[in-house]
């Protein structure tokens, strides 16, 4: 079963927390975020991008950076901005995005439970990326981006929820980019022992929905310093990592999209041709697909709508059978040459957030010559892919919305 706990989080003050909440790390490059810094010098950008504060051509893996966001947080300790609670605490963190709402639980979550695959993944994590993540944490002793968990939907815990949300928030603002976000804090001590049971007695897994390198570096760190901890008990802050865990029902997973670069010198017809050995294709003008098993596809100006041929993919593979399985072994490895889209150079990878016409628009530029909009993998499929044991293909998920950094910080 499933083990959360409350914790001291680290906050902001409740007048600064607008200020301070920043996007996450993996989000921006250094340039987006040193031009919001330098509007909003109490941007948690300072401790999650710390970069922002050196030279433009820092080496971004330098100790240097790490060294400096940590000066950076030490500083909004400092100056009284963000304050640790005095006794451990869940939270509840709303997000509002046009007509979606998702409330999830702030929690830490169990680093032994991760390693056992109670707490599941659904894609591999790189080395260098991982041990980028530990130097920040190690290098300020805290976890400051949350891992953004999910959980099939518990009645009780909605309720208890619900009744906690009928308070008065600690935070209720709305980000530049229109999304708003409510905290509450739970204090009580009855309540988070209910809310704790819940989770022990009533989810068996979480499901790693955003977030794997942050999760994996959490298990890393745990297990270093317990290896390092003579007195080592189980119950030090080490042995958790910052989580907001949401129910299954309230998540919104978007497309994530693709644009390659060249059709391997064909021209436009002779590719439809050859697309047309796997796939039944029709110029349809429809941008988006409608369906699973589906993709909308825009090249020379023309929006298709290609659907994959019978037989042409195992249909009762959780993974084989996601759509960008099926895309990936049927067109852009065959067709256009992307062995390994985790490497290949010719290939970008668009969030759905942007929308279409970002692929249009890198088509029509000349710098991609295809583009293909897929539609959304669902919730259902990810916990199945994770279930079964397997990995889903690179860039199968772009959630939305996306949790803002320094709303609460787990110091270990």
């Amino acid at each position: 079963m499933s083990l959360v706990r409350p914790f001291r989080g680290l906050r902001p003050v409740r007048d600064y927390a607008e200020k301070i909440a920043s996007p996450p790390y993996d989000v921006l490059d250094s340039h987006e975020a040193r031009d919001i810094v330098k509007s909003n010098p109490l941007s948690f950008l300072r401790v999650v991008k710390p970069e922002v504060d050196l030279v433009p051509e820092v080496d971004l893996y330098s100790s240097e950076v790490y060294q400096q966001g940590a000066r950076n947080l030490r500083r909004l300790m400092e100056d009284g901005l963000m304050v640790q609670d005095e006794k451990p605490c869940f939270y509840f963190y709303r997000q509002v995005m046009g007509d979606h709402v998702q409330t999830g639980l702030v929690a830490s979550v169990s680093a032994e439970d991760y390693n056992n695959d109670v707490i599941k993944k659904h894609e591999f994590t790189r080395k260098e990326k991982e041990e980028d993540r530990i130097r920040h944490i190690e290098t300020q002793n805290a976890q400051c981006g949350p891992v953004f968990l999910t959980y099939p939907d518990l009645s009780d815990l909605d309720a208890i929820q619900k009744s906690v949300c009928a308070g008065t928030p600690e935070y209720d603002f709305t980000s530049d980019d229109g999304i708003r976000h409510i905290f509450w804090v739970v204090s009580d001590l009855d309540t988070s022992n209910r809310v704790g049971e819940l989770f022990t007695s009533e989810v068996p897994f979480l499901y790693v929905a955003d977030g794997h390198h942050r999760s994996a570096s959490g298990a890393i760190i745990a297990g270093r310093r317990r290896e390092a901890n003579s007195s080592h008990t189980g119950l030090e802050e080490y042995n958790y990592f910052l989580a907001v865990l949401f129910p299954k029902s309230q998540m919104k997973i978007l497309a994530y999209n693709r644009a390659v670069q060249d059709l391997k010198n064909r021209t436009p017809q002779q590719f439809i041709d050859e697309v047309s050995r796997k796939f039944a294709v029709e110029k349809t003008g429809t941008k988006e697909p409608a369906a699973n098993q589906e993709f909308s596809m825009y090249t020379d100006g023309d929006w298709y709508t290609i659907k994959p041929l019978d037989g042409s993919f195992p249909g009762d593979d959780p993974v084989k059978s996601l759509d960008a399985s099926i895309l990936q072994e049927n067109l852009l490895k065959p067709v256009l040459g992307v062995e390994n889209p985790r490497t290949a150079a010719h290939i970008k990878f668009v969030g759905g957030i942007r929308g279409t016409s970002e692929l249009e628009a890198l088509v029509d530029s000349g710098k991609y010559s295809v583009a293909f909009s897929m539609y959304p993998t669902s919730v259902d499929q990810l916990i199945a892919v994770a279930d079964s044991g397997n990995v889903m293909p690179p860039k199968s998920t772009w959630f939305e919305p996306k949790l803002r950094s320094g709303l609460v910080v787990h110091v270990l």
